[in-house]
């Protein structure tokens, strides 16, 4: 097949074209590159044991308002040797969709003695562990966890990400002091920068401002 310039310069459009996002929102890593990602649904590492419908690269995006509060995060926490890890940013629509109509099919559960031994898969609506919108979908919420940036590995926080159970509540009274102290420190960085948390997800904050706040999103993650 023969190669012209012009053909050259279609698929380079086509490459900035779907770099493109939607005005407002910023691939987070460019603009704070020493972050940690781990984008769990992009891999089979998550409560359903698949890549999610909608996340086509490690990336994370975010509104630009939340990025420049997490940048403000992170240069405090490099000073402490600590990171800040981020496990999901801007969740598609057809993402959320995916863990709706998995949630409904009570057979697969073949994350389940990893990720809710102890809930029953037809309880995970009642119990709202799943839901039909997520504020992930609007691009100003994130989960997140600590890492030593000196060992790599992430602060020890008394349960997994993505576990359902009150072991993950932010308040769970069976915690070592340790793992308290943990949970304590992330809360209270995130908390004075202009985020809340969802009190049974330790992981899980929310942009108080956020600018697109009931709007769902569903570009894809590329």
């Amino acid at each position: 097949m023969k190669f012209t310039f012009s053909s050259f310069l279609i698929i380079i459009s086509c490459l900035v074209a779907r770099a493109q996002l939607p005005e407002g929102f910023v691939n987070m890593l460019n603009e704070i590159p020493s972050i940690k990602v781990e984008l769990r649904y992009y891999s089979s590492n998550n409560f359903v044991g698949k890549k999610i419908d909608g996340y086509n690269s490690n990336q994370i995006i975010l509104t630009k308002q939340a990025t420049d509060a997490l940048k403000i995060i992170q240069n405090k926490l490099e000073k402490k040797h600590l990171s800040l890890k981020i496990y999901d940013g801007y969740r598609p629509q057809q993402a959320v969709n995916y863990f709706w109509n998995w949630a409904k099919n009570v057979h697969d559960t073949l994350m389940k003695a990893q990720y809710y031994p102890n809930v029953q898969k037809k309880n995970l609506f009642k119990e709202q562990y799943i839901a039909s919108k997520s504020r992930h979908s609007s691009g100003s919420t994130i989960d997140v966890t600590l890492v030593d940036i000196l060992t790599n590995k992430e602060l020890d926080m008394g349960s997994p990400f993505d576990f359902f159970g009150e072991s993950s509540w932010v308040n769970y009274a069976g915690l070592t002091q340790k793992q308290k102290e943990n949970r304590g420190l992330l809360q209270l960085i995130m908390k004075n920068h202009g985020f809340s948390n969802y009190p049974k997800e330790w992981w899980h904050f929310t942009l108080v401002n956020e600018p697109f706040k009931g709007v769902q999103f569903d570009f894809l993650i590329e």
